[in-house]
């Protein structure tokens, strides 16, 4: 059995709306490019995503909606006639061949899945997925079919799985939240920044689930602005209550790196430190409640130059029990990619001391995250009792 495998097809590059959209899979190929750069990932590592057929895509989606995607990306409905299904939005626009770049993202997803329930390996990952707003009938915030509501039905179908779907995207993980609402054989958490300031608005720690579903899904909601510490201490505890609760036969984890205080689309003020602890303690919670059974998935992050590809190696390191480098970036890599970007890199793995001037309201965000974290905490303790 492999640690890990790194599951990429060129043709997930195809997943684009526009030149100027903030969704931008070239993050893909820069990631690829550090690690191979730092001797990280081979050949061998790499199996291609396959391409999701509609009889799996209709585990999330309906027929209906199926058929617009497809006859959108082909040039034959305006954006007035798809825009009832979220497609043909400022958000998400429509592009050529929309539905079978889509498909190839959640194959990929898929992939992933065979490849850990199977026995070939202990840990998969496709950066191409985590496109956790996508809604059984509408496309939603960049995300047209939701390859980890998909993941989660084939598991639950092929595999008699029972899943923990874990969402640290800075954004609610709203798609996959109500698909499993009523399921009492899924769990997901999400991590996220509140949805007072943030799409989709959603993610209240009120929103616990429904009928056999109640009390299988969690939600902790961060207030804008939140650093390191507050977010890790949110995060562990969090973990740790939710796999003793839960129990699950494998972890499906959801890595968006859009909770940095470079990304231009949120609110938090995360630095890289976050992106070596999420993946470790998931590593280490996986081994000790799934023996190992662990797929991720990647999810937003739009600061593609300076972020993204830094965060999402770490994930990959860690997934084969790698050591996370740290100083200097590789030079080749840097000389490739800086001409290209608009913005200088970070040269480093870490960031720089300070990333960024004091926050006025440290202390009062930290003590509105604590309550929050109580009160969340209280919940699952209840349900523990129950």
């Amino acid at each position: 059995m492999k640690k890990a495998v790194f599951v990429y097809s060129p043709e997930q590059l195809g997943y684009k709306f526009s030149d100027t959209h903030p969704f931008n899979h070239k993050r893909l190929t820069l990631t690829m490019d550090l690690l191979k750069n730092i001797n990280a990932l081979d050949d061998v590592d790499i199996v291609p995503a396959r391409v999701a057929t509609e009889e799996e895509l209709l585990l999330a989606h309906d027929p209906k909606y199926i058929d617009i995607v497809k006859r959108a990306g082909h040039g034959e409905l305006s954006e007035a006639q798809c825009e009832s299904y979220g497609i043909g939005t400022e958000d998400t626009p429509i592009f050529a061949n929309m539905h079978e770049a889509s498909a190839q993202l959640v194959g990929g997803t898929l992939t992933a899945v065979d490849y850990v329930m199977e026995g070939k390996a202990e840990h998969a990952l496709n950066l191409g997925g985590g496109l956790h707003h996508g809604f059984r009938g509408r496309a939603s915030g960049f995300c047209i079919y939701n390859d980890s509501t998909v993941a989660i039905r084939y598991l639950q179908e092929k595999y008699n799985a029972r899943v923990l779907y874990v969402d640290t995207d800075a954004h609610h993980g709203d798609g996959v939240q109500w698909s499993f609402y009523e399921d009492p054989n899924v769990c997901t958490l999400s991590i996220h920044e509140t949805g007072r300031y943030l799409f989709p608005g959603t993610g209240n720690i009120t929103e616990r689930g429904n009928g056999q579903g109640y009390g299988t899904s969690f939600n902790f909601p961060m207030d804008a602005f939140t650093e390191d510490e507050s977010f890790l201490d949110i995060y562990e505890q969090s973990m740790r209550e939710v796999f003793e609760f839960f129990k699950p036969d494998v972890v499906l984890t959801q890595n968006g790196a859009d909770a940095h205080f470079f990304d231009p689309l949120t609110h938090l003020h995360g630095t890289m430190n976050i992106y070596r602890e999420i993946p470790r303690l998931a590593h280490q919670l996986a081994h000790e409640y799934c023996q190992g059974k662990w797929i991720a998935v990647g999810g937003g992050g739009y600061d593609i130059w300076r972020v993204v590809p830094r965060a999402w190696s770490m994930l990959w390191l860690e997934m084969t029990d790698q050591v996370c480098p740290t100083g200097s970036l590789p030079q080749a890599w840097l000389d490739r990619w800086q001409p290209e970007a608009p913005v200088p890199f970070i040269p480093t793995w870490e960031d720089p001391i300070p990333l960024y001037e004091p926050i006025p309201r440290k202390a009062e965000i930290e003590e509105k995250n604590a309550q929050m974290l109580a009160k969340a905490l209280h919940i699952i303790r209840n349900e523990k009792r129950d």
